[in-house]
């Protein structure tokens, strides 16, 4: 933190400039009415910046200089005197009366932001990413469709494959997580997904190419929740994890909102190619900048050690821990095979399977994945088809749901994090937000399905507030794998998010398939979100809990 300073009295006006690893000096000293004397003594780590000025004469400055000078030592020196020691033994600010003005200037901004809110500022930015390039084959299939002259089938198995890696890498992500840390999977994750984001246009021409590069963002997508669940488990107290999830997965609301908004404005003048290229560059920036970030973090640490050897047995406690745990990490990542095969062995997944709750869990994702996937697929060219826009406005028009989300996510984990503080059992709170995000869906489809005569703005409104109100899910289902075990939350959700990749493999290409054989909406995109939004809301009802499970073998 800088510290500039400005003190005047009779005698002397300072201005010291302060960080909390540098210092240096700099005495301006009135030696005479017609001579003014400059000096500056740098140190190497902190910057202190004194002007003094006096209109006392030079030998009774150079006597007080004398008084003072003897044993000062180290930086921040002036004329051989500690800037400390002077501003003490002349009373500089206290018998002659001065006068402190200053101001702090903090920068970086976030650099006193604790260190859980830093991850979960990256992550949450990470999740923005994820959806852009989720998002963007919704916008761009339309013209891709076009140009190679696919029918709904085909571009429901395009759409598609980026499900079948999402799926395959849920339980692997979760393990990971657990066995690494969810920070480092979550590096690795967004740097392979941004890759294969960009190879989509050079590819795209070649259906296995392109299908094998949507496999590949499922894969690097599909380690991030789970790594996103580890960080939240093992960094955030039970009281701010409903916020702290929201906030983070909140970022796929704003992802899809970015994403819609940017990519018909991009595809029709620059091409459907430049939506690929430019997310993809962006997931290779923020893998970049979060490398830099956390190495300007160690830096500083460095920094203060070296500035302050002597300052306290906690700071050099503190850092030989950080050196220990980089030498953990480093050791982790080198374990043998049969190290790894060890650590799957302790993990209980009998005991996962016992457990009413974990199927209440995997079954109410299944459900809410089936409603989200199928529509965040097919609302573009539903919106496009029924509406007869546009791509330019059937993307926006589609922006709706997921911008609402955005305000709902707020509202919802708030309303959870205040029932809990208030002494509401924290499994009823999660019924409640569950309960909300099914049951408001499934209404609104209803009322969208049913032959009301409706204008087709009505059913936008319907279909994007239900959409909307399903984010309370993210106070519901998405917090229970926390609260149930803080050490298998990784992997909990590794687990359910697997079975809630399956309605992203066979609900998208399923819906295709059932509008190339009915040429209903209805039919083919909500009659099954709705039977599945009940049935789920029955399930979480009747078998959900959030108290704390041991999962013990010999249970």
């Amino acid at each position: 933190m800088a510290k500039f300073t400005t003190r005047l009295d009779n005698n002397f006006c300072f201005l010291s400039h302060n960080t909390s690893t540098s210092q240096s000096s700099i005495l301006l000293n009135r030696t005479s009415r017609k001579n003014l004397q400059l000096q500056l003594s740098p140190s190497k780590h902190r910057f202190n910046f004194n002007v003094l000025c006096s209109i006392k004469e030079k030998e009774n400055v150079k006597g007080e200089i004398e008084k003072v000078g003897g044993g000062a030592s180290g930086g921040g020196l002036v004329n051989g005197v500690r800037v400390e020691e002077l501003d003490r033994k002349t009373g500089l600010g206290r018998e002659n009366a001065s006068k402190e003005a200053g101001f702090d200037l903090v920068w970086p901004p976030w650099k006193n932001t604790p260190q859980r809110y830093k991850l979960i500022g990256t992550t949450s930015l990470a999740f923005v990413i994820c959806n852009m390039d989720k998002v963007n084959l919704s916008v761009a299939i339309i013209p891709m469709s076009h140009q190679f002259g696919w029918n709904s089938s085909v571009a429901g198995v395009v759409q598609s494959s980026f499900f079948w890696g999402y799926a395959l890498s849920q339980l692997p992500g979760g393990w990971l997580s657990k066995l690494f840390g969810g920070r480092k999977v979550l590096e690795i994750g967004v740097l392979a997904w941004s890759l294969a984001t960009a190879l989509v246009p050079v590819l795209a021409g070649f259906m296995p190419g392109l299908l094998l590069s949507r496999v590949l963002v499922g894969i690097g997508e599909g380690v991030s929740p789970s790594a996103a669940t580890d960080l939240i488990a093992r960094s955030i107290p039970l009281e701010e994890r409903s916020r702290a999830v929201s906030f983070v997965f909140g970022g796929l609301s704003v992802g899809s909102v970015t994403g819609l908004l940017v990519a018909p404005t991009l595809i029709q003048n620059l091409g459907w190619e430049s939506v690929f290229y430019l997310f993809g560059l962006l997931g290779i920036w923020w893998y970049l900048g979060f490398h830099f970030l956390g190495k300007g973090l160690a830096s500083d640490a460095v920094e203060v050690e070296h500035v302050a050897p002597l300052q306290s047995a906690n700071l050099h406690k503190s850092w030989n821990n950080s050196l220990e745990e980089l030498v953990q990490t480093k050791t982790s990542w080198s374990n043998t095979q049969e190290e790894l095969r060890a650590s799957l062995k302790d993990v209980p997944w009998k005991a996962f399977f016992r457990r009413p709750a974990v199927w209440a869990m995997i079954y109410a994702h299944f459900c809410g994945s089936w409603g989200h996937y199928t529509c965040l697929s097919w609302l573009p060219t539903f919106f496009s088809e029924e509406l007869n826009l546009n791509l330019r406005e059937a993307a926006w028009v589609s922006i709706l749901p997921p911008l609402a989300s955005v305000f709902v996510t707020s509202i919802a984990a708030q309303f959870a994090d205040n029932l809990i503080a208030n002494g509401v059992e924290t499994t009823t709170v999660r019924k409640i937000c569950q309960a909300i995000s099914f049951l408001s869906p499934a209404t609104c489809m209803i009322l969208s399905s049913l032959d009301l005569g409706l204008q087709p703005w009505e059913i936008v409104g319907f279909l994007s507030c239900g959409l909307a109100l399903s984010s309370f899910a993210l106070s519901g289902l998405y917090c229970t794998h926390q609260d149930i075990s803080p050490e298998y939350a990784s992997i909990l959700l590794g687990i359910t998010n697997t079975v809630g990749a399956v309605p992203g493999i066979v609900g998208v290409a399923l819906t295709g398939f059932l509008l190339d054989s009915t040429h209903s909406w209805s039919m083919s995109l909500f009659a099954p979100s709705i039977f599945f939004y009940l049935t789920g809301t029955i399930v979480w009802l009747a078998f959900a809990s959030s108290k704390p499970q041991s999962f013990s073998e010999s249970d």
